[in-house]
């Protein structure tokens, strides 16, 4: 026989380990709820943590890329004013009615009085070279609305700026080296005492032996750029808010639907227990039940998949939307150029009736480019688009139309020769989106390289199955390795462009997925040749 005081102390001992027990049927769902919520919000403010930081980094990261494309902007929108006034007095000299005198009276008169951008202390300065390898006397100021007091005077190479740097024997070597110079350098603000960074370009005028200069402050960059971050933070700081907020309520609403979930377990427990113990018609009608609530789970995790492809779906238009602003980048320079143009022509009373229509005809042409380039990406993923039949030079100088004027201020040479018989059958708007892109990149490449020469080679060959297309430039080839790198999203070989790595991208995919084509490059002696081969 047992003694009772054992049998009390094994009772105490099982009252001990069933308190011990952590989760039992009575407590079950109430464990799960505790659980489920631990690792919910665990996984919430993780996911928030490491968004607010990796939008942080972004923020950076997206400032600095910023501040290097708008200076390399500056740099683009100066380069350019200085040659649209070089081609001005270029016409000029083509009037017969006017000395040479009077003809750069008539420019000084012009430079002194122009202003590009509205508001900034831009200006035009020129000075007549006396001796270009510098040094005392080696020009005169015939230009600076800034500085009056030096007009007509020589001046040194030997001048230093506040911060005892001599630009002026620094532009000069560039100058006698390749015709033109950037430099940054220290000067008086106009109407004002202020000693400010400048950022000039420098272009050598050899009609009149001028060297033609425009600068714009940095600290008004400055400012645009200050405003632009601003700008940013505050759009950012929005919208770490709002994640954080739909983080909170996705985190709600998983508590409120665990909580109803876990008492369903509990009814369906406390079902299950008594109908354990009823006759089988009740067990049986009981797996009937459980199969309903099933199926109807099944049809809600359904529900969650769908919304889960919309929302992919929104994500797939956001990049197509910033694919498109990619894509405009290029047009919108050509209609600038073109605007301006027109403007210098206008102010000179050279507008005639030809140029204005020749111009307004390039602008059309430009702007009926952006509008399809908007059609192309809104059916981008669709499968059933039309294809049509079309010549492919016609194809060719319908984008050389928009790329002619950009092409000939550069002095680039461009060489086309393709069989006016040649057909191809495809989507004729995607195919010139991607010689354009492939032309504009050999464009900028043979800029950035600074060829002597430049020339851009575009001709075609008629196969068996397949039409070959190749355009070869000069502009020293592509450093990237394995070669097919520069098709990846983002890549980019250009350290100073504007220049994103989306194009390649963009065209690779147009011509293997929807052309069934190939897109191919390969260096050569000279330069670069991509090869479009489409089907026939």
């Amino acid at each position: 026989m047992i003694p009772k005081n054992n049998l009390s102390k094994d009772k105490q001992f099982k009252g001990w380990i069933s308190k011990l027990q952590l989760i039992t049927e009575k407590n079950i769902s109430k464990m799960i709820i505790y659980i489920f919520i631990i690792i919910m919000s665990s996984m919430i403010f993780m996911i928030s943590y490491f968004y607010v930081q990796n939008t942080n980094n972004n923020f950076e990261k997206e400032m600095q890329k910023y501040i290097h494309e708008y200076y390399n902007n500056q740099r683009a929108i100066l380069k350019k004013e200085v040659d649209t006034v070089i081609d001005i007095l270029n016409y000029n000299l083509t009037k017969d009615n006017m000395t040479q005198h009077e003809l750069k009276e008539d420019a000084i008169r012009l430079l002194n009085n122009i202003s590009f951008q509205a508001k900034k202390s831009d200006y035009f300065f020129v000075y007549e070279i006396k001796k270009m390898q510098g040094g005392k006397d080696f020009a005169r100021l015939v230009v600076n609305p800034n500085r009056p007091d030096l007009l007509g005077k020589l001046i040194s190479t030997d001048y230093k700026d506040q911060n005892g740097k001599k630009f002026r024997e620094e532009f000069m070597k560039d100058i006698r080296k390749k015709g033109e110079s950037f430099k940054l350098y220290a000067y008086k603000k106009p109407n004002s005492d202020d000693v400010k960074e400048k950022l000039s370009f420098f272009k050598y005028y050899k009609h009149w032996n001028w060297v033609i200069s425009i600068g714009v402050y940095t600290d008004d960059i400055e400012k645009q750029i200050a405003l632009k971050q601003n700008t940013l933070k505050q759009r950012v700081k929005k919208q770490v808010i709002q994640n954080i907020l739909l983080f909170l309520l996705f985190l709600t609403i998983a508590i409120v639907i665990s909580i109803l979930i876990s008492e369903k377990i509990d009814n369906v427990l406390q079902t299950y227990q008594a109908k354990v113990k009823a006759k089988s018609d009740e067990l049986m009608l009981l797996n009937e039940n459980l199969e309903k609530r099933v199926s109807l789970e099944i049809d809600k995790n359904r529900e969650q998949e769908q919304l889960l492809v919309q929302k992919s779906r929104f994500i797939a238009l956001g990049e197509m939307i910033s694919n498109i602003a990619h894509q405009w980048r290029q047009p919108l320079s050509e209609l600038s150029s073109i605007f301006m143009f027109i403007k210098f022509k206008y102010n000179l009373n050279a507008l005639d009736k030809e140029t204005m229509d020749q111009k307004s005809l390039e602008a059309e042409k430009v702007l009926e480019y952006m509008s399809h380039t908007i059609d192309d990406f809104r059916n981008f993923f669709m499968p059933k688009k039309d294809k049509e039949k079309f010549k492919l030079n016609q194809a060719i100088e319908s984008v050389m139309t928009i790329l002619s004027s950009a092409l000939k201020n550069n002095y680039i040479k461009i060489d086309i020769n393709i069989d006016e018989n040649i057909e191809v059958d495809t989507y004729l708007n995607e195919f010139e989106q991607v010689v354009l892109n492939i032309i504009s990149n050999a464009k900028d490449v043979l800029i950035y390289n600074q060829i002597k020469k430049p020339f851009i080679k575009i001709y075609a060959k008629n196969n068996k199955n397949s039409v070959n297309l190749y355009i070869e430039d000069n502009g020293s080839g592509i450093e990237a390795k394995p070669i097919e790198k520069i098709f990846e999203p983002y890549f980019t070989t250009k350290n100073d462009s504007d220049g994103t790595g989306i194009g390649l991208y963009m065209s690779k995919i147009i011509v293997e997925k929807n052309m069934k084509g190939k897109l191919k490059v390969e260096n050569t002696i000279n330069g670069a040749r991509f090869e479009i081969v489409i089907p026939i």
